[in-house]
């Protein structure tokens, strides 16, 4: 997502289509864009990342999962609508193939949910996909816990998506459901969009110009100054393990739950290779964080003031359900 959207300005397309690569060459084999994921480069002309991820990845076809979303817009100000309707899903899909340049889509979400169109419907439409040979699973983004549960039973899902990490952990309520029903959970943003792999010793500042991170809660003056509670015990770990704060949090997420696939994103290959480098003891690390005596509502607190920019009901939920049951 990065390389085009959300980070500012978008990554060169040859520069991009390298990184991709390196990526691959270093372990990766799971891809997820999505429709809505573009942007400009410096000189003002459209990056495409489903473009860009098609021509990286037609090459090695066989070797990836590619994942995309689809059934949504982005509006001004940031805002998303939701499209699920039968027809706009079916023009979102065949746009998709035809950019990433593909026969079949091997994971493709509905990106949010369409007030306006019931679960059981979506559900049918991925339906006719699977039949028709267009995708081979389908699943879910930022959808509540029935809605997940009344599509599912029309047909399987094989995961969903959400945001999960050390900093958001309002979402371990789905835990139960996905074990009931068998579905895998993929984690974007698992490094907080990088908050948590700093030292958290200065204030971070991002401007406009397309970078999400500017209007981004954990960015908050506020919420910057409470997250370093957090921050210094990631760092403490990281000194004790020889690793690097990413390295920590990403084995943090692993820990958690075996169906949990995290989807952490970078524009820098060293990045790429670091992050690769995280699969190692997740659960000496999850223990270690347990046991280290930092207070569940200290985790939280970032998540708290996100919940009271962003008003999700469902964060509520989850980290009453989270506090109620500690680790």
């Amino acid at each position: 997502m990065g390389l085009s959207h959300a980070y500012g300005p978008a990554t060169e397309k040859s520069a991009a289509i390298r990184l991709i690569r390196d990526a691959f060459d270093a372990g990766y084999d799971f891809f997820d864009t999505a429709e809505v994921y573009t942007g400009h480069y410096a000189d003002g002309s459209l990056s495409v990342n489903e473009e860009i991820a098609g021509a990286t990845l037609r090459p090695i076809r066989e070797k990836v999962i590619i994942a995309t979303k689809g059934g949504i817009r982005l509006g001004e100000n940031l805002t998303v609508t939701g499209n699920g309707a039968p027809e706009a899903f079916r023009k979102s899909l065949e746009q998709s193939l035809k950019r990433l340049g593909v026969e079949t889509i091997d994971l493709y979400y509905q990106h949010r949910p369409d007030p306006a169109v019931s679960p059981e419907i979506v559900a049918e439409t991925m339906k006719e996909f699977i039949k028709e040979g267009k995708i081979r699973f389908w699943g879910v983004s930022n959808c509540p816990r029935e809605y997940i549960r009344r599509a599912n039973a029309v047909c399987p899902m094989a995961a969903i998506q959400l945001r999960y990490s050390m900093l958001a952990r309002w979402n371990e309520a789905f835990f139960p459901l996905l074990e009931e029903l068998n579905i895998g959970f993929v984690a974007y943003s698992p490094l907080a969009n990088g908050f948590l792999t700093v030292d958290g010793k200065s204030e971070r500042k991002y401007a406009g110009n397309g970078d999400f991170r500017s209007v981004m809660a954990q960015y908050s003056p506020e919420s910057q100054k409470k997250g370093t509670v957090l921050l210094d015990l990631i760092n403490r770990l990281a000194t004790e393990k020889n690793a690097t704060p990413a390295q920590i949090s990403l084995a943090w997420v692993l820990a958690q739950k075996q169906y949990i696939v995290p989807i952490p994103g970078s524009s820098k290959k060293e990045r790429i290779d670091e992050n690769a480098a995280a699969y190692f003891n997740e659960k000496e690390v999850g223990n270690a964080v347990k046991d280290s005596g930092l207070p569940r509502e200290e985790i939280f607190i970032t998540s708290k003031l996100w919940i009271q920019d962003y008003g999700y009901d469902e964060a509520k939920k989850g980290i009453e359900a989270s506090l109620a049951n500690l680790d």
